[in-house]
């Protein structure tokens, strides 16, 4: 793997002749995948900007275009009709002006009648390579064309740490009011959040005060990402914890989860209404944001990076890593969210193949069980158990290993975890992509997501007499095509 200088990591790109070998470099490699939006060139890592707006979802990626490395930060911009079929469009947001000098680092986006507006992370840097971060915005006009405002909203506050990063814009009807919620650390390195309010979206920004979240005073050294919904009546706060280890995380300190309760704009108070929740149980998974303007009150939009931070992955010898969840419609139902994958993948399929053992390198797999002890190994071969599934039914515990694949990565970090179900193992949805898993478990109670490399030896599959398999093997849907 390339090992890069920081020089080089933040260098500025100034034609696209400079990446376009790169490129072609990149969509040689055989994990390139066919239905899950994947960077143009080099590293993706968080959602951005994720929003519907004109008949189109937009969803803009961080993106370092020189290769599997994390460095100066773009936007870059896909869309779609119908969250499956997704198109390059170019890049959304460069840095290089004073506020972001070193980067346009995550944020999100809202539609207002005809415009789209995006808010970020100037990530700024002096010559001593001190941070500041600052909360920008930009305005989308009737050509696609992203217009940047000349002065940040607003800067860091100097009472906390200078992490202060993920703005998530929202406008609460009944207030009147748009709120910007901000990833924070404490200056004694707490995680939280802070609240701005303002009754223009582009002015007038002032401070309302640090988020309360009782019993979640010490939970982390960092919330980045933060992200609030509101379904049936019920809120949904999502954020990704740092700094902190958690159980059934193995050595994991980066996780994304959500709480359901009731948020009071008043005393800036989340009151949860039970334990905090995983987002996913899988070994990739961070960063996860809700789409604005759904304009839904049982349903949300939601998509993730499959990755996680400090993490490497095998495609870096290829020059490229990350890759985003397919987008789930969330629900909520008895305290949990359920996640599902939109109706149009259904689209993709072809005819289902005959189940004797052979798995398709990009697939849909949907699995029946019958609640007693089972064994289910996927990308195995002759020698080897793959990816091992195994379900305990005593204990209701659902077990994933995948320190039998022969490219192993990550291994500091876990290679075994468990999911503790509520109930029985009745059903999987499960998506395979070249490089990526993600399964839905009991219709999207519980999903697992994890990046997985196996290599040509490596598509067969084992089940055992517990289990039903109906296995459609998945047309193409993402254009792997050179835009900037």
């Amino acid at each position: 793997m390339k090992e890069f200088t920081q020089e080089e990591r933040y260098r500025v790109l100034k034609s696209p002749d400079e990446i376009k070998d790169l490129h072609q470099r990149n969509a040689q490699s055989i994990y390139r995948q066919t239905y899950h939006v994947q960077p143009v060139t080099g590293l993706s890592s968080d959602p951005n900007g994720f929003v519907y707006h004109n008949n189109l979802w937009h969803l803009f990626y961080q993106w370092t275009p020189w290769g599997a490395v994390h460095g100066l930060k773009y936007w870059y911009h896909v869309t779609s009709k119908d969250l499956v079929h997704w198109s390059n469009r170019g890049i959304g947001l460069s840095p290089g002006d004073t506020f972001d000098n070193k980067g346009c680092h995550s944020g999100s986006g809202i539609a207002l009648k005809n415009d789209l507006y995006l808010f970020y992370t100037g990530n700024h840097r002096d010559e001593k390579w001190i941070r500041t971060p600052y909360t920008c915005a930009a305005r989308m006009d009737e050509n696609g064309k992203l217009h940047k405002l000349k002065e940040p909203l607003f800067g860091p506050r100097p009472d906390y740490a200078e992490h202060q990063r993920d703005p998530k814009v929202i406008y609460h009807k009944q207030k009147d009011m748009y709120y910007i919620f901000i990833g924070a650390m404490t200056l004694d390195k707490r995680g939280t959040v802070l609240i701005y309010q303002s009754k223009d979206l582009l002015s007038g920004w002032q401070f309302s005060g640090e988020l309360k979240v009782p019993g979640y005073e010490n939970f982390g050294g960092m919330w980045e990402c933060p992200c609030i919904e509101n379904l049936n009546g019920q809120d949904i706060l999502i954020f990704s914890p740092q700094y902190t280890k958690l159980p059934e995380r193995g050595n994991s300190t980066n996780h994304n989860v959500y709480l359901t309760g009731q948020m009071d704009y008043e005393t800036l108070t989340f009151t949860p209404s039970g334990p905090y929740h995983y987002l996913d149980y899988g070994f990739d998974f961070y960063a996860a944001q809700f789409a604005a303007n759904v304009n839904s009150n049982d349903h949300a939009i939601m998509i993730s990076w499959i990755g996680l931070p400090d993490n490497h992955y095998p495609s870096a010898e290829d020059e490229w890593e990350g890759t985003m969840t397919i987008p789930r419609v969330v629900s909520l139902k008895d305290g949990y969210l359920y996640q599902q994958p939109p109706e149009e993948m259904k689209l993709l399929r072809k005819e289902p193949i005959p189940t004797e053992g052979h798995l398709p390198d990009t697939c849909e797999i949907e699995a029946l069980f019958d609640g007693e002890d089972t064994d289910f190994n996927l990308f195995t071969n002759q020698n080897s158990h793959g990816l091992k599934i195994h379900y305990q039914s005593d204990t209701h515990t659902l077990t994933f290993d995948k320190s039998h694949m022969k490219l192993r990565f990550n291994q500091q970090v876990f290679e075994i975890l468990n999911i503790k179900l509520a109930e029985d193992l009745k059903n999987m949805q499960i998506f395979i992509d070249k490089c990526s898993l993600e399964v839905f478990i009991n219709d999207g109670k519980y999903t697992f997501t994890a990046r997985l490399f196996p290599v040509k030896e490596e598509h067969n599959y084992v089940s055992d007499h517990h289990v039903k398999l109906t296995i459609y093997p998945l047309k193409e849907s993402v254009q792997d095509n050179f835009i900037l």
